[in-house]
Order: C-alpha cells, then sequence, then structure tokens
C-alpha cells in the first residue's frame, strides 16, 4: 500500500524554490541592468562583479541541493492544466529552467577560469575590460536571456492559473500543511 501524494512540495523544496527566484531575479537584474551602466574603469564595477560571481555561486549550490531534493523528497501529483498540451508545455518549462540554470552556472564558471578572474583566496588583480572577449561571455548572455524569457511564461501562467483559472496553484510552492 502506498501512501497518497502530498498536496504541497516539502518546506526546504519550497524554501529553496522562493529564494532561487529571489537571487535570480535579483541576478538577471544586475547582470541586465546594473552591469552594463558601470565604466570598466569604475571601482563599483570590480564589487559588482565579485558579488554577482558569489551569488551565483550559491544559486549554483542551491540548484544542485534542489535537484537533489526533487528526487529524494515526495512531490505532489503533476499539476494539471486540463490539456494535455499545457500540461507538456508546463513539464517542459520547468526542464529548461532546470537546464538554463545549469546554463548559467556552467558558462559563468567558465568565464570565471578563463578570463583567469581572482577568487576569494587570490590576490587582487585586475579585471579584463571586455568580458565579450570571452566565448563563455556570450553564452551566459544569450542563456540569460532565454531564462528572462522562460521566467516570464512560468510567472504568468502561474499568475494565470491562480488568479483567472482560480484553481490555487501556488499552494503546491507554499508553506503550510
Amino acid at each position: 500500500m502506498s501512501e497518497s501524494a502530498p498536496k504541497r512540495y516539502h518546506p526546504a523544496h519550497v524554501a529553496i524554490h522562493w529564494l532561487m527566484a529571489l537571487l535570480v531575479f535579483m541576478m538577471l537584474g544586475i547582470g541586465k541592468f546594473v552591469m552594463p551602466g558601470i565604466s570598466p574603469d569604475n571601482p563599483q564595477k570590480v564589487m559588482v562583479l565579485q558579488s554577482h560571481t558569489y551569488i551565483g555561486g550559491a544559486i549554483a549550490i542551491l540548484l544542485v541541493i534542489r535537484l537533489v531534493l526533487r528526487f529524494t523528497t515526495k512531490r505532489p501529483a503533476p499539476a494539471d492544466a486540463g490539456n494535455a498540451f499545457l500540461n507538456f508545455v508546463g513539464k517542459a518549462v520547468h526542464f529548461l529552467l532546470y537546464l538554463l540554470l545549469i546554463s548559467m552556472a556552467v558558462s559563468g564558471l567558465g568565464l570565471f577560469y578563463i578570463a583567469d578572474l581572482p577568487s576569494v583566496f587570490s590576490a587582487a588583480k585586475p579585471y579584463p575590460s571586455n568580458f565579450f572577449d570571452y566565448l563563455p561571455r556570450m553564452g551566459h548572455g544569450l542563456t540569460s536571456w532565454l531564462l528572462l524569457a522562460l521566467i516570464v511564461l512560468h510567472f504568468g501562467a502561474a499568475m494565470f492559473r491562480q488568479f483567472l483559472k482560480k484553481d490555487n496553484l501556488l499552494a503546491r510552492m507554499w508553506f503550510g500543511k
């Protein structure tokens, strides 16, 4: 006899989901709107780049933990949109969100190493004036736009289901019994 699926995700999964959402939103804002406006010779550029690097590393660690939780904790039954195609799109979007987050981490790490950026434990060295000289920067930038588009789609679908369809979808990814 098997236990029925829970109605909500495990609280650890919920906490990591919303923390990652906040951090990813913040990182996309910094990467898309703040960093491009800071001149390479501005001393604040180094601080922003270092913060971006460390927060990106934190997101990567949270992503690994989230993936482990995904396969080791009970999950609610898949959300049913009432349409086979929309159910497929929902699963595809979630898969692609994971894939793009992994791509962001890999391209960011690749950029970090190829550009020979200083780590937290090394002596300060100058940052490159143009990161577009490094191939991973192109992938990092393209992936960030794709990630942003998927996040908008994910958010829009969740809001549609929560407020127009009124199926209380958000309760699955929130704390409670």
